[in-house]
């Protein structure tokens, strides 16, 4: 039977309420990992499973110090510990940033898998328990090696690099508009692949064997209609070494930002353009050759960040920046 550990860190899967039916004001950190997981017997059937809480609170507390922390505590548990996969139990709201940093930069082959919950564990009809337990068996299977980190709610399965967070409270919250799940997880207690992740990760990674210190420091600029360029100007003076524009559409952004860009770029900081949107690609166009940006293929403005902040260890040279977003 596989070992796997259950890394706990909080979230609405740790949370509580005295009313059942309050799904929204409830406290996350209530509930220990230990106590999910005892709240499990049937988790027996899949896995021998050991647990460690890290941490106790909700995902926004989240940022790269912590990511460094379990990253560096992933490794060490399935190369030095010899467990056969990893469950992180975390909080929705940036649960794919952590799932992506960790799939960037975990120098292992085995199964990664992040789970949280939509409804608090005290909640009436939580989904905390089965997600748990899908991830278990996900974690467990063999079907997964070498899948780079996997996001599994609501008996589906992700890849980190794809899925994001869509809707506020639906349980169905987790999706990726261009690639669909790499699989799910059955009645019959399967785990089914439909296919699998085609970009560098984990093992295959250039920064799998690094250690980590300090990140450079990337922020996102949420584009609208009349934005006039300050919020990149005031990210320029405060010392940001790359920006990724959340653009409009296609990758579009106001006059008025264009120029900031160019003051930027001039400046020696690294822009990346994204999208708003929510799927599809954003790739180069003749309007804006004349800025030399990073364009960021088909990843969400706050997973282009994390692999800008990646990027900037390596070079601040757009152009092999750009090889990066076209093979992660």
């Amino acid at each position: 039977m596989k070992r796997i550990k259950v890394i706990a860190t909080g979230g609405t899967i740790s949370a509580h309420h005295d009313d059942r039916l309050d799904v929204r004001n409830y406290v996350s950190g209530h509930y220990s990992g230990e106590e999910i997981v005892a709240s499990l017997p049937e988790l027996r059937r899949f896995a021998e499973v050991d647990v460690e809480q890290l941490s106790n609170f909700s995902s926004t507390v989240i940022d790269d110090c912590h990511w460094v922390l379990l990253k560096e505590r992933v490794t060490a548990i399935l190369e030095e510990e010899g467990y056969d996969g990893v469950v992180m139990t975390h909080g929705t709201n940036t649960l794919e940033e952590t799932a992506y940093f960790l799939h960037l930069t975990v120098p292992s082959e085995k199964p990664i898998v992040v789970t949280g919950a939509q409804r608090p564990f005290s909640g009436l009809s939580t989904d905390a328990s089965m997600n748990v337990l899908n991830a278990i068996q996900v974690a467990a299977s063999s079907e997964v090696s070498s899948c780079g980190v996997l996001v599994v709610l609501n008996n589906e399965v992700w890849s980190a690099r794809d899925v994001s967070k869509t809707s506020t409270y639906r349980l169905q919250t987790f999706q990726s508009m261009d690639t669909g799940p790499l699989g799910t997880i059955d009645p019959d207690y399967r785990v089914r692949l439909l296919h699998h992740p085609v970009r560098k990760h984990t093992a295959q990674s250039m920064w799998a064997n690094e250690s980590f210190d300090a990140l450079p420091r990337v922020d996102i600029v949420y584009s609208y209609a009349g934005a006039d360029g300050v919020m990149i100007d005031a990210l320029v003076a405060t010392g940001a070494e790359g920006i990724v524009i959340a653009g409009t559409g296609a990758g579009r952004c106001s006059p008025l930002e264009e120029e900031a860009i160019e003051r930027a770029v001039e400046a020696g900081v690294v822009v990346a353009m994204s999208s708003r949107v929510g799927s599809g690609v954003v790739i180069p166009i003749d309007a804006y050759a004349h800025i030399p940006f990073v364009t960021t293929d088909t990843l969400s403005p706050q997973k282009a960040r994390i692999l800008l902040k990646l990027a900037l260890r390596q070079t601040k040279d757009v152009a092999t920046i750009q090889t990066y977003f076209e093979q992660y």
